[in-house]
């Protein structure tokens, strides 16, 4: 990838440092005079719709932002960016009518998972779990490698070094404080995520004010506009189904769902981060588009950095770190804290264990994290692991919440769509470099399968995945 070096090692270390150090000290500062396991899971239920509002935006917008919409805007087009856009905002969206239904029938859960322990049993709860620890531990090792990546191109910084910074910050309040300290800080990164990325808004169009329009990308790379355009279609819809079904198994927003006070806080809260999500991601991608426009051989990863970077401003540069370990760190103690929540809740229903399971949930929260420093620190490319863990997702997502709407779906159906949805969207899956499938390319010949499915494997395998499940519906 290479690197800027705009900002020397030692200072990017020390502002690092800094950064995380402030977040720690307030932290376990707010969290000391709320103790307790209902603060420690569900913040004592109290959360009013402010608190609530940052908490959820801050969770969901993670490092990811400053590389995903942009990287997939340079080759999905305009309609990747819709997707992507609406996508990331559309769960929250959705979580507004199917979260006060949850708080309904089950006012005293405190996961998802818990939910569906007690509505189905224990077959169908042990695989949602697994999806659902397995897609937040690909998140945090994602989330934590894209930040350590991106220090090193800034200044040269060792992945090694950033990773454990903000692996051990993170872990040392939400291991102590709980979904209080998490919710607590991330009122505060939230302020900081609005003020930075205003002014790296404001910076990237003053710098680029001749380019920064659709007529620029209507000269240079009209394609990415185009309604000819396959990939504007198939790129958008895949963009869509993968985040919006993967957020919807994401436990750190059903902790905040049965954090808030009340269900018109919740409602609120969740209306207002899908209104605040939808256009920061839309800017993201839409420099995308500006700078493939621009460059036709840029990096994709590097999309966004490649205009808002070119001239080399050390005090952007400053802005952009301190946004990624904000934005990082938010994720983070989301991440840590809703895993931890569901060993507390339900692990004795997987783990015969005599002792504290609050204690127990610490101790396989450390071992995580030492796997997410490990893998984060080698700097591995995790999207075709990030877009595994989003197609079991999409295989359980309808089956799992169209259940709570009728009386006619049982746990063998919903095990059994699940399945059936899963080996569908695997058989069509693509191999890492995208070229064929298990189905396409192995089993049946590239040249026997139509051109719109061998060459959209990924759509192809995500709209299968998702929606092959609802003809096991009926099955007995």
């Amino acid at each position: 990838m290479g690197s800027l070096n705009t900002i020397s090692q030692s200072s990017a270390i020390l502002l690092i440092l800094i950064l995380s150090t402030i977040f720690v000290v307030i932290g376990i500062y707010y969290s000391k005079k709320y103790k307790g396991l209902n603060n420690y899971l569900v913040a004592n239920r109290n959360i009013g719709t402010f608190s609530l509002t940052t908490s959820l935006v801050s969770s969901a917008l993670g490092t990811w932002i400053l590389f995903g919409p942009a990287s997939a805007a340079t080759w999905g087009g305009i309609g990747a960016v819709i997707g992507y856009s609406l996508g990331a905002a559309f769960p929250l969206f959705i979580l507004i009518f199917i979260g006060e239904k949850f708080r309904k029938l089950f006012p005293k859960a405190k996961t998802l998972i818990e939910v569906i322990r007690i509505k189905f049993g224990k077959k169908l709860f042990k695989l949602i779990l697994f999806l659902s620890v397995f897609y937040m531990l690909i998140f945090l090792i994602a989330e934590v490698t894209a930040v350590s990546i991106l220090i090193n191109y800034i200044s040269g910084t060792s992945l090694w070094i950033t990773a454990s910074i903000v692996i051990l910050s993170s872990l040392i309040y939400t291991l102590y404080g709980g979904l209080r300290a998490s919710i607590f800080t991330d009122n505060i990164q939230f302020i900081i995520l609005v003020i930075l990325l205003l002014i790296s808004f404001s910076h990237l169009i003053s710098f680029n004010s001749e380019q920064f329009n659709i007529d620029f990308i209507k000269s240079n790379k009209p394609i990415l506009l185009s309604s000819d355009y396959l990939p504007n279609f198939t790129a958008g819809l895949t963009f869509f189904i993968a985040v919006a079904a993967t957020n919807l198994f994401h436990q750190g927003n059903w902790q905040r769902v049965y954090a808030a006070k009340n269900n018109t806080v919740l409602k609120k809260s969740l209306f207002f981060s899908f209104l605040i999500i939808i256009p920061i991601v839309f800017f993201m991608g839409f420099s995308g588009l500006i700078a493939v426009s621009t460059n036709q051989n840029i990096i994709p990863d590097l999309a966004f950095f490649s205009l808002l970077l070119k001239e080399e401003v050390i005090i952007i540069s400053v802005i952009i770190l301190i946004l990624a370990i904000s934005l990082t760190v938010s994720s983070i103690d989301t991440l840590i804290n809703a895993i931890s929540s569901l060993i507390v809740v339900d692990g004795n229903k997987i783990i015969n264990f005599k002792g504290d399971y609050l204690k127990l949930s610490k101790q396989i929260i450390i071992f995580l994290s030492l796997i997410t420093f490990l893998v984060s620190s080698m700097g591995f490319s995790i999207l075709y692991l990030f877009l595994l863990a989003d197609l079991f997702c999409c295989a359980a997502v309808l089956s799992i919440f169209y259940s709570f709407y009728t009386k006619s779906l049982n746990e063998k159906n919903i095990l059994v769509s699940i399945i059936i949805g899963l080996a569908g969207g695997l058989l069509l899956f693509p191999s890492p470099d995208f070229s064929k499938s298990l189905l396409v390319g192995i089993i049946i010949p590239v040249d026997f399968v139509p051109a719109f499915i061998s060459q959209s494997l990924l759509f192809s395998s995500f709209i299968v995945a998702t929606f092959l499940p609802m003809f096991a519906w009926k099955l007995k």
